[in-house]
């Protein structure tokens, strides 16, 4: 298995005018180049939290032939989610203990049933375009990357979509990363495609709002290659359940920090080495 080097390397893959494959043009895409990593299986994997009305639009999105299985973790739901999951034809696992890491580690244990070659997450509430997740994955294959993160901020978001809250709190999460990581990054966004080897190997632990940074944090700590390609961004469908509330964003925040500290602190030795 190819190994990366010690200190890792990240590249950001801006957008190419010009080349518009989306429903938005400007935004540069590689579905010119390719639908899919060649032999490889790929996953997708949905948290979902009360999205009844968001998951149908986000499932009939996906584009044919790119992802094998598409796992929704029914992350305690008290409406159809579930319901309208299984009705447009994803695997739902139910994890009834709150939390979006507990809803991934849930996802990622279901998959190592059959291991994936590749893992994407994407949001249950239709902010991110299913359509540009072949940028995702061309971007890991080409760049022979371990973790591609889809960056809101190198793309086009809709006004209103990125709130204020959740601005600042990507550029202190960022500056972090870089100052206490080496990690250059512009976002945590939750659409990003991951080596699904590599990550069971990464030792997650977080169950709520620290996941994405964790995983990034311990990416830089393990010397990973990671790449950011431009996605664009639109308003979800329905109430955020973090940034769409005082008390969320405060939550999120201080986690974050809390979770980047932590690992600085004790490294990647701060989690258990087990599988998910």
């Amino acid at each position: 298995m190819r190994r990366p080097s010690p200190a890792g390397a990240h590249v950001s893959i801006p957008p190419r005018p010009g080349k518009t494959g989306f429903a938005e043009p400007g935004i540069g895409t590689y579905t010119d180049r390719m639908t899919r990593p060649a032999a490889s299986r790929v996953a997708l994997l949905i948290p979902a939290y009360n999205e009844e009305a968001a998951l149908p639009l986000v499932l009939r999105a996906i584009p044919d032939g790119i992802v094998d299985e598409v796992v929704v973790v029914d992350n305690g739901s008290t409406d159809g989610t579930a319901r309208v999951a299984r009705e447009h034809g994803a695997r739902v696992v139910p994890e009834p203990r709150r939390g979006y890491g507990a809803a991934c580690l849930a996802g990622l244990s279901h998959l190592m049933r059959d291991p994936p070659d590749i893992v994407v997450f994407m949001d249950a509430d239709f902010s991110d375009r299913p359509e540009e997740m072949p940028r995702l994955l061309a971007a890991l294959r080409e760049s022979e990357c371990d973790l591609v993160i889809g960056s809101r901020t190198l793309g086009k978001a809709e006004p209103g979509a990125l709130l204020p809250q959740a601005r600042f709190g990507n550029r202190l999460a960022t500056l972090l990363l870089r100052v206490l990581f080496g990690a250059r990054y512009t976002d945590l966004g939750p659409f990003r495609a991951a080596r699904f080897d590599r990550l069971v190997a990464l030792g997650m632990t977080d169950r709520d709002y620290g996941w994405t940074v964790e995983m990034q944090a311990r990416a830089a700590l393990e010397g990973w290659k990671t790449a950011e390609v431009s996605v664009s961004y639109r308003r979800r469908v329905g109430t955020s359940k973090i940034t769409g509330t005082f008390r969320g964003s405060w939550r999120a925040g201080t986690k974050i920090l809390t979770t980047l500290l932590r690992l600085r602190l004790m490294g990647n030795g701060s989690g258990p080495r087990r599988n998910p």
